[in-house]
């Protein structure tokens, strides 16, 4: 869920450092600078790691840098909340001077490639910046090019094509919503990973509650078009959502895959992948769409990255499978969990625990234990809190309180519009939210 946007040319760059280096909120670097601690990308993971580093005793008073060319942070998770009409955009994203932690220099340089070998990450600018350490987390790309027509479709604001997948094109997901009144309703998700693997139907479920709300939902058909083979990756939640989708009759369409769009004649096309990639065309009058997603290109050409693109780690102790004093959470690892911030949050305190025990030369001996959670809206009012581990095994954190989690429940609802986004503002990002365990700071971080 890192919000940061990082370009990824490899070009060689000018030797000249431009002139937005001197800009108050970033730090002037000459042509090769060195840092103790060298932390890529400025999202969710990247400010996480680096304000935990800043709170231990090791590295309180040592030199951690971030690189990051975007001007905003966004709350990605708040997308959902816009595209539902629950919360305004303005809320959901500040400039990213604002959460770079205190103490921490940040360069608003686009990285091009590392080169691991000599401890040196190089940037389209022309920087060479060095470091002891480096912590990769630039999140990963939304390739809304993937489906044929599909940007010139979001461009056109008569299309009722949308998606909450980008800040520029979330706010146009909830006009079309209370814009439509009738016809054919198509929600898509893509086959493969993406990040929040639950907010295509998170959508879903909120749309068809306001068309309720409207009087309109008998007029309206609605079919969730997934390319996954099932409604969720973890069987409880995806028998619960099965069962969902039949009482709220919506047609399911699995392993369909979103390749192309025609906004002027209304139709979308699948390949079927059940049915060796055999085209289906579908019909709508509403289309939400979720493009497919991949490793930026940068990434999955470097030394770093495993044959999939992602940067290669452990996936208990987040450290680099080659390279000891490289690590990498988030969207952009390899960690063959759920892509969500609250993935985030139970990673970073491994990775800097085990930053510092590498750091120290003991052996990284904290371990993640694929723990991901999915706060999926099921409609105004409701939320099934899906909590989970490696192997697609519950790890909930109420079930004990308020029961299997299986279950819409309204007090979850509140947790994610009210209580998460002033959470991740206040605490989150400023290194003093550990998931589950809330602000219980690890004994091995005090």
């Amino acid at each position: 869920m890192a919000g940061v946007v990082l370009r990824s040319s490899l070009a060689r760059a000018p030797s000249k450092v431009p002139s937005l280096l001197t800009r108050g909120y970033a730090t002037s670097t000459p042509a090769r600078a060195h840092h103790r601690v060298v932390v890529v990308g400025g999202g969710t993971a990247g400010i996480t790691v680096a304000a935990q580093l800043k709170r231990t005793p090791q590295l309180e008073n040592s030199d951690v840098a971030i690189l990051d060319p975007a001007p905003v942070h966004h709350y990605q998770p708040g997308w959902t909340l816009v595209g539902s009409g629950l919360k305004p955009l303005d809320g959901m994203k500040r400039p990213l001077a604002d959460v770079v932690p205190t103490g921490v220099k940040h360069y608003p340089l686009t990285v091009s490639t590392f080169d691991p070998e000599n401890n040196v990450v190089k940037t389209s600018e022309g920087v060479n910046m060095s470091y002891d350490y480096l912590v990769v987390a630039p999140g990963l790309e939304t390739n809304f090019a993937g489906v044929s027509g599909l940007q010139e479709a979001l461009a056109d604001p008569t299309s009722l094509v949308s998606s909450i997948y980008s800040h520029k094109t979330v706010e146009q997901v909830w006009r079309n919503i209370q814009d439509f009144k009738k016809g054919k309703a198509i929600f898509t998700q893509p086959a493969g990973v993406i990040k929040c693997a639950g907010a295509p139907q998170k959508i879903l479920w909120m749309a068809l509650s306001q068309w309720n709300r409207n009087g309109v939902r008998g007029d309206i058909d609605a079919t969730f078009a997934t390319g996954a083979a099932t409604m969720f990756a973890v069987p409880k939640y995806s028998e619960a959502l099965e069962r969902l989708r039949r009482e709220r009759n919506v047609e399911g369409l699995f392993q369909h895959n979103l390749v192309a769009v025609d906004a002027k004649n209304k139709v979308a096309t699948f390949k079927n992948l059940a049915d060796n990639g055999k085209e289906v065309q579908r019909e709508f009058g509403f289309l939400h769409v979720v493009p497919p997603q991949k490793p930026w290109d940068w990434v999955a050409k470097s030394p770093l990255a495993d044959a999939a693109g992602w940067v290669d780690v452990d996936k208990a102790t987040t450290r680099h499978n080659k390279y000891a004093n490289v690590f990498s959470i988030g969207d952009a690892s390899s960690l063959p969990n759920s892509k969500t911030a609250a993935a985030i949050s139970s990673q970073a305190p491994v990775l800097v625990d085990n930053l510092l025990a590498t750091m120290e030369g003991r052996k990284p001996e904290a371990a993640y234990d694929g723990y991901a959670s999915c706060p999926l809206l099921t409609g105004h009012n409701e939320l099934m809190l899906c909590e989970f581990k490696y192997g697609g095994v519950p790890k909930e954190t109420f079930a004990g309180v308020f029961g299997s989690q299986d279950q819409p429940m309204r007090i979850f609802y509140h947790l994610k519009k009210d209580f998460f986004p002033t959470v991740y503002w206040n605490s989150f990002l400023k290194g003093t939210w550990f998931g589950p365990k809330g602000w219980s700071k690890p004994s091995s971080l005090s």
